[in-house]
Formats: structure tokens, C-alpha cells, sequence
């Protein structure tokens, strides 16, 4: 069974397509794809995230309090049928630290947990434990569907310490309209097409070579969220269109 929970720390950087040119080959040098990358190509990642009505979620998670919370609905790829496997996910921060923890189920099935709150029929432990954490969270704060966020990703993870993960996502898009992942087709860009988000992933420090390279290269952490991102984004666009 996949792995189903994750606790680590998270640096996120964003870069150019000349700088991730630069480092990729230094970042082969030590690590590989993973087994989402065929071939080591990128994969794509469809995500329907789920707030209140009054935006809660994400504006306590701009806000950076010391712990905050998502919640989202996860597709590698858009689900080509009821039976495609897609996975509901919690994922919170507390003083930096990133856990994440997720069920998987049929599409199917996530659209009626969706709509009526049925929930999927498991055996397996862990994943009754995250849909009673997201029971518990929709009863705190009734979320339904929001916005879609898609991106390609390619994902690598270290020689020899496989709790190292890099990843680098592009081609980032959203969309406010027609939340079924299975029709989802693409949206707005969030950040230009040319431009890039390098994800680190580590559960302890960040190994020399990759601190070193990213330093040569002129790279340094900055505070990105897709959701947070957009969220602005769309705030700004409700403003400018009072205005005209």
C-alpha cells in the first residue's frame, strides 16, 4: 500500500526555466525520478481544494499562524472514469512542520462524500482515521468545492536517503469554474509559463551539494502557496472589476 503519511519540512523556491536548466543536471547527479515519472517525464496533478463560504481556510493560512490546514481532493491526472483512484488529503503545518495525510478512494465514491457526506467503505486503518479528520474539519467548517489547481510536476528523490524529495512543478493553472476534475481541461496561469516552483522536501537538513548549487546559482527560499496565490489573485480581480 502507498505510503499514506507524510511529516516533513517544505522549502519552496521560484525559479527560471534557464536556472532549472542549470541545476538539473547537478540534481541527476544524486537523485532520480520517482516512479510517478515515466520514462522521467513530469506527470500532471489535478487538485479541487475546499474552503467555506467565507474563505476561512486559506485566509487563516495567509494570515501564518502557527498551525494552519487544507483541504483537498487529489488526481494524478484528470479521472478518466467513476473507478479512477483519486485521494482526499489533509494537510497542515504546525511551527514549520508539514504533515500530510490522505484516503484513497473511487471517483465515484468522492463525489457522493462530496455531495452527501456518505463516506467510502474501508478496511484499512489510516484511511478511516483521515476521513475522521475531515469529518471533524467539514463539521468545524462546512468546506465544499472551490477551485481546481493543476501543474505538471517532476519529482526525484535522493540516493541512498529517499526521504529527500525535489520536486519542480510547471505549467500551474486554476480555475474557479466547473469543478468535475473529469472535465477540467486547464485554466489560468497562476505564475507565467516560463517561470517555475522548486519544491524541497527533507525530514531533518537540507544535504551540502543541493544547498551549494542552489546557492551558486543565485536561488533563495521564498513563501509560495498555489491556493494563497491564487486567492489573491482572484481578490484582485473582484476589486478591479468594481471599478469598471
Amino acid at each position: 500500500m502507498a505510503v499514506t503519511t507524510f511529516k516533513r519540512y517544505e522549502e519552496k523556491f521560484y525559479i527560471t526555466r534557464e536556472q532549472h536548466d542549470r541545476l538539473l543536471p547537478v540534481i541527476l547527479r544524486h537523485m532520480d525520478p520517482d516512479k510517478y515519472c515515466i520514462d522521467g517525464k513530469s506527470y500532471n496533478l489535478v487538485n479541487l481544494y475546499f474552503d467555506d463560504d467565507n474563505d476561512s481556510i486559506i485566509i487563516n493560512s495567509i494570515l501564518k499562524p502557527k498551525y494552519k490546514e487544507k483541504l483537498r481532493l487529489r488526481c494524478y491526472g484528470p479521472p478518466a472514469s467513476d473507478d479512477t483512484t483519486v485521494y482526499f488529503e489533509i494537510k497542515s503545518k504546525l511551527y514549520g512542520t508539514v504533515i500530510k495525510r490522505r484516503a484513497g478512494m473511487r471517483y465515484a465514491d468522492a463525489l457522493e462524500y462530496i455531495e452527501s457526506g456518505k463516506r467510502p467503505k474501508t478496511d484499512i486503518y489510516i484511511y478511516n482515521q483521515v476521513l475522521d479528520e475531515i469529518d471533524a474539519l467539514r463539521i468545524r467548517k462546512p468546506c465544499k468545492p472551490k477551485l481546481i489547481i493543476s501543474y505538471d510536476r517532476r519529482a526525484f528523490y535522493m540516493r541512498g536517503d529517499p526521504t529527500v524529495r525535489l520536486t519542480f512543478d510547471e505549467n500551474i493553472m486554476s480555475t474557479r469554474y466547473d469543478l468535475d476534475l473529469s472535465h477540467y481541461k486547464g485554466g489560468e496561469y497562476l505564475i507565467p509559463p516560463d517561470n517555475m516552483i522548486l519544491e524541497i522536501k527533507i525530514s531533518d537538513s537540507m544535504p551540502l551539494w543541493l544547498s551549494q548549487a542552489l546557492s551558486e546559482e543565485g536561488v533563495f527560499i521564498t513563501s509560495f502557496s498555489k491556493y494563497g496565490k491564487e486567492y489573491k489573485k482572484h481578490q484582485l480581480q473582484i476589486k478591479e472589476s468594481r471599478y469598471e
